[in-house]
């Protein structure tokens, strides 16, 4: 590969205006530019990203943590992340944590001695440490769906709390009489929140118990579990809303399997809007983040916080929809 010198040596030039224009740090005439760029493109030259950080410039790169790279919502969220890198001239780093905090910690001190520009965090595994960690490397980092543990920071998420009660608003106003929920890990703000949702559209009903509440993980498996536990505790449910479009899939194969049809017997509502609720059988009715803003808004602001142009930190709350489909068509 060629290197800088090369790059000086056939453009008859040094290293230090070499250096100079390729950092934009000071002047460097229009021949001199000429001849720079001639050798580039000669020798196929690439500037090396971890050299200029080391130089105190930016890399031009930052990192996207994920908790899990297998639910369609995260690569949503990082296609649009990504798009808005491009645009900006920055590339991204994508890391899958497996919601682990020691695989997150192991990714922070390889992205520190590599140089990296910045830091989003889709976590629930952030924690004070961490933060005062990435103070002390200098380390700009934005919060994506999820706030830290602890600590302060500006924060990317839809409002789950009112999608938890639109979701109940809706299932109530296509005539369902007593309605299920299967809720996310509590750990996760996001899960909590439409919980808390759940329960404040409900607790008014004489229908209501706290035995219709069943634990998940986000996950396929356990939306068909919980929904094997409420149909075995409820068999007179007719409404499921799911804290996720994974576990309302797993609902919509349970009640499947066991020859209750959806939406006449049982309406299933998930959370989320991520594409593949268009082709289950019937389609999702879901509760649908604006992912790809989400994403777009909190690649601006942590580009904005590499380039020392932004506001004081903040939580940017973006609003959900209801998409409605065949899965909770009105009861007539």
């Amino acid at each position: 590969m060629a290197t800088i010198r090369d790059v000086a040596k056939l453009a008859g030039i040094s290293v230090s205006t070499v250096s100079r224009y390729l950092n934009k740090s000071g002047y460097v005439n229009a021949e001199t530019e000429m001849n720079i760029k001639n050798a580039i493109e000669k020798l196929n030259y690439l500037p090396s990203v971890v050299a200029r950080g080391l130089a105190g410039k930016n890399t031009k790169t930052f990192a996207l943590l994920l908790p899990d790279i297998s639910n369609p919502f995260f690569p949503e969220l990082a296609r649009a992340v990504e798009d808005v890198a491009t645009i900006y001239g920055y590339t991204v780093i994508f890391c899958n944590t497996d919601g682990q905090v020691g695989k997150e910690k192991k990714y922070i001190e390889a992205l520190k001695s590599k140089n990296i520009d910045g830091i989003i965090f889709a976590s629930n595994t952030l924690g004070q440490e961490d933060v005062d960690k990435l103070a002390s490397y200098n380390i700009p980092y934005v919060c994506l769906d999820r706030a830290p543990t602890s600590g302060i920071c500006s924060v990317v998420k839809s409002n789950d709390l009112e999608g938890g009660k639109l979701a109940v608003k809706h299932l109530l106003e296509a005539g369902c009489k007593k309605i299920g929920h299967i809720y996310g890990p509590q750990d996760l703000i996001t899960a909590k929140e439409r919980l808390i949702g759940y329960e404040e559209a409900v607790r008014g009903f004489d229908w209501f118990s706290p035995s219709l509440m069943v634990p998940g993980d986000f996950g396929i498996e356990s939306g068909k579990k919980a929904t094997e536990i409420l149909m075995k505790r409820h068999p007179d449910i007719d409404a499921i809303f799911a804290g996720n479009d994974l576990m309302a899939f797993g609902a919509l194969k349970v009640l499947h399997r066991m020859g209750i049809n959806v939406p006449e017997q049982v309406a299933v509502c998930g959370y989320d809007g991520i594409s593949i609720t268009e082709i289950t059988e019937p389609e999702l009715t879901t509760i649908a983040q604006p992912i790809y803003d989400m994403g777009a808004l909190v690649s601006r602001i942590l580009i904005k916080k590499i380039e020392g142009d932004i506001e004081e930190d903040q939580i940017h709350v973006l609003d959900v929809k209801l998409t409605l489909r065949e899965s909770t068509r009105r009861r007539r």
